[in-house]
């Protein structure tokens, strides 16, 4: 299994949740720009699981050598990889700010996905799971900027999935709504509303076993984003979301 972002809560509790579940990976692959904290994971998977794992350090931030994948062989792919970034007015017109959430979360993401792709493909089989969010399926000016990107990014998935239709690799599309991690702490967030990494793993754990193509992790979610959606646009404008 490749892991990209592998310092993420919901991609460690995905591993943890496939391999109590007995799941066999001859190896997985933790791609991440956090090496000693990967690292840790690693150990803890060694220990727990008695399942070996490699850490690759790369930075979407910085020029990325391929060569560094080519031995690479799986046929599953969890991306986690994103950036919540600063969302209030002060970070909509911070550049840097803007371009990393691009970066992150679509713009130097996709190349990486699509060299391994490439090679799900070739052997015509394997599953790609992306981690998009709720916050693509409409721009809201509490976080559009971020939702910009994930929009974009779950129309690369969806593309993705129609490209590989025929092809034997199935593509997962994720979408959480409020998660408990590290990148929402100190969030107020609606408990109801809010999913710990485990019960998102479960739920990306199921959907991946059925072949599912797309998932809100609650499924609440579901209904929420399709009343925001739905609502005119001459009403949407006036509301504070």
């Amino acid at each position: 299994m490749i892991i990209i972002g592998s310092t993420s809560e919901v991609a460690q509790a995905f591993v943890e949740e496939a391999l109590r579940e007995g799941e066999k990976f001859e190896k997985i692959y933790l791609i991440t720009s956090n090496k000693e904290t990967s690292e840790r994971f690693a150990r803890h998977i060694d220990v727990k699981f008695f399942q070996q794992a490699e850490v690759i350090e790369f930075d979407l931030m910085k020029d990325i050598d391929y060569n560094q994948f080519e031995n690479i062989s799986s046929n599953l792919l969890f991306c986690a990889a994103g950036y919540l970034g600063e969302g209030t007015e002060e970070g909509l017109y911070d550049n840097k700010n803007t371009e990393k959430i691009i970066d992150i979360n679509y713009a130097k993401l996709v190349p990486v996905l699509n060299y391994f792709a490439q090679k799900f493909e070739s052997r015509r089989s394997g599953t790609i799971i992306g981690l998009s969010s709720v916050a693509g399926d409409r721009g809201r000016q509490s976080n559009f900027i971020y939702g910009s990107a994930k929009a974009a990014f779950t129309a690369y998935l969806s593309g993705l999935r129609n490209y590989f239709s025929d092809k034997k690799v199935h593509v997962l599309t994720v979408k959480p709504g409020f998660m408990s991690t590290k990148m929402t702490e100190g969030l107020p967030l609606n408990p109801k509303l809010t999913a710990t990494p485990e019960q998102a793993a479960r739920c990306i754990f199921k959907a991946f076993k059925k072949k599912k193509n797309v998932v809100y992790v609650m499924p609440i979610w579901g209904v929420i984003m399709f009343v925001i959606r739905n609502i005119p646009e001459f009403i949407f404008k006036k509301l504070k979301l």
